[in-house]
C-alpha cells in the first residue's frame, strides 16, 4: 500500500515541522519539481483553452465575504479576521469573490464572453487539528482555480470544455477517477434559499452529463453553498473517497456582486459565473499521484529524468558532458559517479528515475550511452545526443509512455 505521507517523505518530496504548524508542509527540492512541472502544464493546457491568468491577493475584507455570502455559510472553516485599524481583514477561503470583483472593475459587452479567468492561487481552510494529515487536509491550499463569465445560453458548452479539459489531464497525469458525482443541496441552512436557482444551475450540469455520456450519481448534502457542483472522485491507497476536480454553475454571486454585461439590445444582462478546477489542489494532486505511481512517476513529472552512470571515473568526462547537454535541454538530471558506489549500487539508487544513462568504455569512444528503462528494458547503445533527443520530445508531450519504437 502506498501512503503518500510515508514515501513522501522517504522520497524527500514534502515534510512538515512543528515550528511552522499542522496542516502546513514544505515542498523540499525533488517536491517542488513535481508541483513546478504540474502547475506549467495546467497553465499551458489553459491557455491553449482559451483562459487568461491572473493573480489576486491571499486577504481581503471581511465585507467582501459577507457580500459573497461565504462569512455566513462558511465562517466555520474559515480563520478570524485580523484587526487592521477600522478593518478586519480575512485571509480567504476561496478565490471567486476576487475573480468577481476583477470582472466588475471593467465594463462588458455580450461580445467578450465568455470571459474565463484562471488562476493557481493560495486560499486557506481552518481545519481541525484532528482531520489533518499529509497532503490532503492541509490549512494553506494551492488551487488550480478558474471562473467563466459567460450568458446562459453558454453555460453547457463552458462546463462540456472544463470536463473535457479534466478528462484529458489526468490521462496525462495517469489518474483514474472513481467515480463522477452531481452534489446537490441537503436539508438546513447551509444553502442558499433559492429554488429555482438550485433547479436551473443542476439542470444546465445534467444536460452536460448525459451529453457526454458520463455515468455520475445524485448525493445530497454535498453542493457548494451557492450551487450544485459536478465533483470527479478519486480514491487513495487506503480506498478513502475524496473530491479532486469540480465544475459548479453559480448564479448566486453575479447577483450579489451585480455583475453585468451589455447585450445586444444595448441593456445591463447578469452573467453566470462557471467554477472548475482541472486538478483541485496542488496538494491533493501530487498526493494522489504518488500513491497512484508509488514514486515511479511518469517521466515528465519525475523529480529525477536522467540519471548519468559512468562505469568508472574514465568516463567522467563523457558523463559530464552529457550532463550538461542535458541540462541545456531543460532535464531534470543526476550524475551518479563511481565515488557513489558500484554500478549496481548506482542503477538500485536510481530505480524510480525514468532513463539511466550507462556510459562505458565503449559508449565513451563511441560517443554513445547504453541506456536503460525504468520498465526493466535495456536499449542498445545510441548516439548521446539521439538519446535526449527522443527524452526531450516524450517529456515535451507528457508522455506516459518511457519509449516509442
Amino acid at each position: 500500500m502506498n501512503d503518500h505521507r510515508k514515501l513522501g517523505r522517504e522520497l524527500g518530496l514534502f515534510d512538515t515541522d512543528p515550528l511552522i504548524g499542522a496542516g502546513l508542509p514544505y515542498w523540499l527540492p525533488d517536491g517542488a519539481a513535481i508541483r513546478h512541472s504540474l502547475e506549467e502544464y495546467i497553465r499551458r493546457e489553459e491557455r491553449r483553452a482559451g483562459y487568461r491568468h491572473v493573480y489576486s491577493p491571499v486577504l481581503g475584507k471581511r465585507e467582501l465575504y459577507e457580500i459573497s455570502g461565504h462569512w455566513s455559510h462558511y465562517s466555520e472553516d474559515m480563520f478570524p479576521p485580523m484587526e487592521m485599524g477600522e478593518d478586519e481583514l480575512v485571509l480567504r477561503p476561496s478565490l471567486c469573490p476576487h475573480h468577481a470583483l476583477m470582472y466588475r472593475s471593467r465594463s462588458h459587452s455580450y461580445r467578450e464572453l465568455p470571459l474565463r479567468i484562471a488562476e493557481l492561487g493560495g486560499m486557506y481552510r481552518s481545519e481541525r487539528s484532528g482531520v489533518l494529515g499529509g497532503l490532503t487536509r492541509v490549512r494553506s491550499i494551492q488551487l488550480n482555480d478558474a471562473h467563466i463569465f459567460c450568458t446562459v445560453e453558454q453555460v453547457a458548452e463552458e462546463a462540456r470544455g472544463a470536463l473535457e479539459l479534466i478528462r484529458r489531464a489526468y490521462r496525462a497525469l495517469g489518474i483514474e477517477p472513481v467515480r463522477y458525482r452531481l452534489s446537490l443541496p441537503g436539508e438546513g441552512g447551509k444553502y442558499v434559499a433559492d429554488p429555482e436557482l438550485w433547479r436551473r444551475s443542476a439542470a444546465l450540469l445534467v444536460e452536460v452529463l448525459e451529453e457526454l455520456g458520463i455515468e455520475y450519481q445524485a448525493v445530497a448534502g454535498e453542493a457548494a453553498f451557492y450551487g450544485p457542483k459536478i465533483d470527479v472522485q478519486i480514491a487513495d491507497s487506503t480506498g478513502r473517497e475524496s473530491t479532486l476536480s469540480t465544475v459548479q454553475v453559480d448564479f448566486h454571486q453575479p447577483a450579489q456582486f451585480d455583475l453585468h454585461y451589455i447585450g445586444p439590445d444595448g441593456a445591463k444582462h447578469r452573467p453566470v459565473m462557471v467554477h472548475r478546477s482541472i486538478i483541485g489542489s496542488v496538494e491533493r494532486a501530487v498526493a494522489q499521484l504518488i500513491e497512484q505511481h508509488g514514486g515511479a512517476f511518469p517521466a515528465w513529472l519525475a523529480p529525477t529524468q536522467l540519471a548519468i552512470l559512468p562505469v568508472s571515473e574514465e568516463q567522467l568526462p563523457q558523463a559530464e558532458a552529457l550532463l550538461r547537454q542535458a541540462r541545456e535541454q531543460d532535464l531534470r538530471v543526476e550524475l551518479l559517479g563511481a565515488q557513489d558506489g558500484s554500478l549496481g549500487a548506482r542503477i538500485r539508487a536510481a530505480r524510480l528515475v525514468p532513463y539511466q544513462a550507462v556510459i562505458g568504455p565503449k559508449e565513451a569512444a563511441a560517443e554513445q550511452v547504453a541506456l536503460r528503462l525504468r520498465d526493466g528494458r535495456r536499449l542498445d547503445p545510441r548516439p548521446a545526443a539521439e538519446v535526449l533527443s527522443r527524452i526531450g520530445a516524450l517529456v515535451a508531450e507528457q508522455s506516459t509512455e518511457l519509449w516509442v519504437r
